[in-house]
């Protein structure tokens, strides 16, 4: 055998690309390095190695390589590659979209709540892929959007699309490196006694409820995942913080708030749809029960993100406004918290 290779490395922000290591076999001939990953890397066309490394994102010993590169003796070889095209074809379908930004590369939306990103597990139409193939073909383009991240369904906010496979692997190369800048807002159950802290704790599927995602403590379980979180706004019972991801695990904010006992507010899947905080009257209940109806869904935004355009090397940043729900429970809250704690 020529050469060691590690199992390829899914990225969990909805595993859409791939990473792969290979260490090179000592008695190993010259060999263009294109050729050598086709023949390692199953599906793996030539094409697509060559985008991956056109991108930049063939290492050999750390350094970028072009593709008439010949692999020597002993090499380190890293490639991070777009996951494999999905078998669902996506057909055109006119729903609205929030669209921020839009050039020939990328195209980045606001997300609304309730829509699925791509096809899967039920959701085959009505995704943002379709909507996306609308768009494009409402303008004469014959292309579809390629994905380098994902949210969840109920999760609103900011996404970044790619429009062509080398700002798709170039993007992919930004989230595998943590390079990406994304925050998200959250409302979550508590006080929170520190202003700001991290939260560092490996994530994988729950053995016990396969929808869940959860934090192995042992660390020898799950995949490595750090959020860092700020304080925003205290309203007595629940809070407002924002949440920078440093990894991109599925459930990641949702999970790790629940692991330091902060569930999501109206997080129905980790237990923030029931009233943890608080008191026993009526009137509080009542109080929840309609913030729980104004904003059916966890309260979870992704309000901004950064990257490094992948055609100008140009760095973008792009916000967002709260979605209405959200805004109309934090608007709640703060009457609440101003005018009606004396009901403890």
């Amino acid at each position: 055998m020529d050469t060691q290779g590690d199992k390829p490395e899914m990225n969990d922000e909805k595993e859409l690309f791939e990473h792969y290591r290979f260490q090179v076999d000592p008695g190993q001939e010259a060999l263009r390095i294109d050729k050598f990953l086709m023949a390692r890397i199953e599906n793996a066309t030539r094409n697509k190695i060559q985008q991956a490394t056109k991108a930049g994102n063939v290492l050999v010993n750390d350094s970028v390589v072009k593709s008439n590169y010949k692999v020597r003796p002993n090499d380190i070889i890293t490639i991070v590659l777009t996951y494999p095209p999905r078998e669902t074809k996506i057909y055109a379908e006119d729903i609205p979209l929030d669209i921020v930004y839009e050039d020939e590369d990328i195209i980045v939306v606001n997300k609304p709540m309730g829509m699925v990103v791509h096809p899967g597990h039920g959701n085959f139409t009505g995704t943002l892929l379709h909507a996306l193939k609308f768009h494009f073909e409402a303008k004469g383009k014959d292309t579809e959007g390629l994905l380098v991240h994902r949210i969840d369904k109920d999760t609103t906010g900011l996404m970044v699309v790619a429009k062509n496979e080398i700002a798709q692997a170039k993007l992919a190369k930004q989230f595998f490196d943590h390079s990406i800048e994304r925050k998200y807002q959250a409302l979550v159950w508590g006080d929170l006694i520190e202003e700001e802290g991290t939260i560092t704790g490996n994530i994988g599927r729950n053995p016990s409820n396969r929808l869940q995602m959860t934090v192995f403590a042992d660390g020898e379980q799950g995949r490595h995942a750090v959020t860092h979180y700020k304080l925003i706004r205290r309203y007595g019972y629940v809070s407002l913080v924002e949440c920078q991801l440093e990894t991109g695990r599925t459930h990641q904010i949702r999970a790790h708030m629940r692991y330091i006992n902060h569930p999501l507010f109206n997080d129905a899947r980790y237990g923030g749809d029931q009233i943890l905080k608080g008191t026993t009257f009526t009137k509080y209940r009542q109080f929840v029960n309609n913030c729980f109806k104004l904003m059916p869904r966890q309260a979870l935004h992704a309000k901004s993100i950064g990257f490094v355009h992948p055609g100008t090397d140009k760095e973008m940043f792009f916000d967002s406004e709260l979605p209405s729900d959200m805004a109309q429970v934090l608007e709640k809250w703060e009457t609440y918290s101003q005018y009606q704690m004396g009901d403890r």
